[in-house]
């Protein structure tokens, strides 16, 4: 796509508005939606626990049909279509007063976000070359955490109101910021659907081909880091360690405030798959030596020693997120077939929604219950899992220079 030197593209800025509108309102859904449905839906601790899981487990499992959807009928509809139908469940939450429609609500929103995922993805490697790829979802990545610490920030004054009129203005905050992205999304030029298959079993070809399955689940376990720094840092930090309370949001600026500086200068070095493929081994290595860098907090320093170890953990935990961040952007998009990738993208994608609701129960079993030996456990996994990308990913090139993967376009060192 040309560009004339020093300007985005208009699809690019686009793309980066739409970006920011929904993530407003997601940053202030996150820090208030627990007390939201608490105090004004009226529901239980348990109930709330347990509708997001079962929302988000079936909602997973809707990424690889919609994106298959996107492929055959086009990124742009698909992509508005389903802002739209995230903006409505946001909106049905200001109605509802019971578990039931509740569990219904959630489980439409977490369908339609895990398909909009998927056909955003979709949707971008239709406008944007595959050279640029990587750099653009890291200025959206930026662009996603700024509209985060925004929201997050509205969020917490509504906190400090408490009232009811302030929670269903956050949730009719993000409601707004998910049909403004719909609209955004609208003015992108029309791609035409490249799915050719009509048979039913063409939306699963993705479930067929081993080697991107397993890159999914390596993928998923490199993920378990999404729960470290919402629960299990300061779930850690309050039980395990002699620092402060505010540590905890000192950690969120920090990482939050590098990804935004720093992720489209990672992404500089990330230019194919064997770049993608060492950002993840070497992310896992330092997402290791990040989890040995927190065990230490457990030795019993004093408050300040112990507040020095774990910002010099949580830099290198946020080092590791942008390395594996970009690696991964590049492995699931590069080896996705050309006429396929919002149905790759939907199946790649379910490692987010894994992470984040079994990943609390791994994470926090490992950690408060096992101490600093969770932690040297914990920081095993990642390494496990990061080594092993590089056999996985040297095995999807040979399965696609050997055979054809079902439904490929074209091989994957086309894209």
């Amino acid at each position: 796509m040309p560009n004339t030197r020093g300007t985005t593209p208009r699809p690019h800025r686009a793309l980066l508005f739409a970006q920011l509108s929904n993530s407003v309102g997601d940053g202030a859904f996150y820090v208030t939606s627990a007390l939201y449905f608490a105090l004004v839906v009226g529901l239980s601790a348990p109930q709330i626990g347990a509708g997001l899981a079962v929302a988000w487990g079936i909602g997973s499992l809707a990424g690889v049909p919609l994106g298959h959807l996107a492929d055959r009928r086009g990124p742009r509809g698909t992509s508005v279509l389903l802002a739209l139908a995230t903006s409505g469940a946001v909106a049905s939450f200001l109605l509802i007063r019971a578990f039931v429609p509740f569990l219904i609500a959630a489980t439409v929103y977490a369908a339609a976000q895990s398909g909009l995922a998927a056909a955003r993805q979709a949707l971008l490697a239709g406008l944007v070359e595959p050279a640029a790829r990587v750099g653009m979802l890291a200025r959206i990545q930026a662009t996603l955490n700024a509209g985060l610490a925004v929201g997050a920030a509205l969020g917490g004054l509504a906190l400090h109101a408490g009232t009811r009129g302030a929670y269903l203005a956050v949730f009719a905050l993000d409601a707004l910021g998910f049909l403004v992205c719909a609209l955004v999304l609208r003015t992108l030029p029309p791609l035409p659907g490249t799915g050719t298959a009509a048979d039913g079993a063409a939306r699963f070809d993705v479930l067929r081909d081993r080697p991107y399955a397993l890159l999914t689940l390596l993928n998923a376990l490199l993920l378990l880091r999404l729960p470290l720094l919402s629960l299990a840092l300061p779930l850690w930090i309050v039980e395990r360690t002699a620092a402060p309370g505010w540590t905890v949001s000192a950690l969120f600026v920090l990482n939050t405030g590098a990804v935004m500086l720093f992720q489209v200068r990672a992404a500089r070095s990330v230019t194919g798959l064997p770049e993608a493929t060492r950002a993840v081994g070497r992310s896992s290595l330092v997402m290791l030596a990040s989890c040995a860098v927190f065990a230490v907090t457990a030795a019993g320093f004093g408050p300040w020693p112990t507040v020095a170890v774990l910002v010099l953990g949580a830099i290198l935990q946020v080092i590791a997120e942008m390395r594996h961040s970009v690696g991964s952007w590049q492995i699931g998009l590069g080896l996705a077939p050309a006429d396929r990738i919002g149905q790759y993208q939907g199946f790649y994608g379910t490692g987010v929604p894994f992470a984040r609701t079994l990943g609390p129960l791994l994470v926090t079993t490992l950690l408060i219950g096992g101490g600093a030996a969770g932690w040297l456990v914990l920081g095993g996994i990642f390494l496990v899992a990061g080594l092993a990308t590089g056999p996985a990913v040297r095995w999807a090139e040979r399965s696609r220079a050997g055979a054809p993967v079902p439904g490929a376009g074209e091989p994957a060192e086309a894209h």
